[in-house]
């Protein structure tokens, strides 16, 4: 194999993982697995205030995800630029919605990353959040009942049941612990397993209830 072949598939492996960060970033946040969150951060990360690390950002993440309930972020532009071997820049568009007490808000935003590969593995360096725009909309879908399919019952979608870090984050819980450092195996750390959630009610609810 030649030394051109190997840098390109280098580089192809390399936008993929970083890639692999921007969509780990959301569903982490989404499912409130921080644990999980700040490994995708390399292990030095400034986490402000003059602290560092992931614990120090654990602690950032932690205080600025209480501000809300329900999240759902969708990552659509991802922009990637190579600096070196081990260095790279990216520009990622992210709409997000959020349940803030009796509110909907919808957010568009705009993110200024830094990634840098440490031992092998890609990771966030810095991330910086700019918004185009936030906003509330009419008849949100805020509390448990956000389920509101146009001539069924309203009803509970126990879309979190299939992400237990849900649960142990606002139960107040210290989470499940994790040996795991950047995106590979955040599937199954997510759904704690490889096997897929049953299938929600609601698909297959009798037509004839009320």
């Amino acid at each position: 194999m030649t030394d051109d072949i190997i840098a390109r598939l280098d580089r192809m492996e390399a936008l993929e993982a970083i890639r692999q960060l921007a969509f780990g970033y959301a569903l982490c946040v989404d499912a409130r697995d921080l644990d999980a969150l700040v490994s995708l951060y390399v292990d030095d990360v400034r986490a402000g205030g003059g602290k560092q690390g992931r614990p120090a950002l654990r602690e950032t993440f932690d205080a600025a995800l209480r501000q809300f309930t329900t999240s759902a972020h969708h990552v659509t532009n991802h922009l990637i630029e190579l600096l070196g071997p081990d260095d790279a820049i990216g520009l990622v568009s992210c709409r997000i919605e959020h349940e803030v007490g009796p509110d909907w808000v919808t957010a568009s935003l705009l993110y200024h990353d830094r990634y840098a590969r440490r031992n092998g593995v890609w990771l966030f360096r810095g991330r910086v959040q700019t918004r185009l725009y936030a906003t509330a909309q009419d008849d949100p879908p805020v509390g448990p009942a956000k389920m509101r399919w146009p001539g069924a019952p309203v009803a509970e979608t126990g879309f979190h049941d299939s992400l237990p870090s849900w649960a142990e984050y606002w139960d107040g819980g210290a989470g499940t612990a994790w040996d795991g450092e950047g995106a590979d195996r955040l599937v199954s750390r997510l759904r704690r397993g490889t096997r897929l959630p049953p299938p929600p009610r609601y698909i297959f609810r009798d037509q004839t209830e009320e």
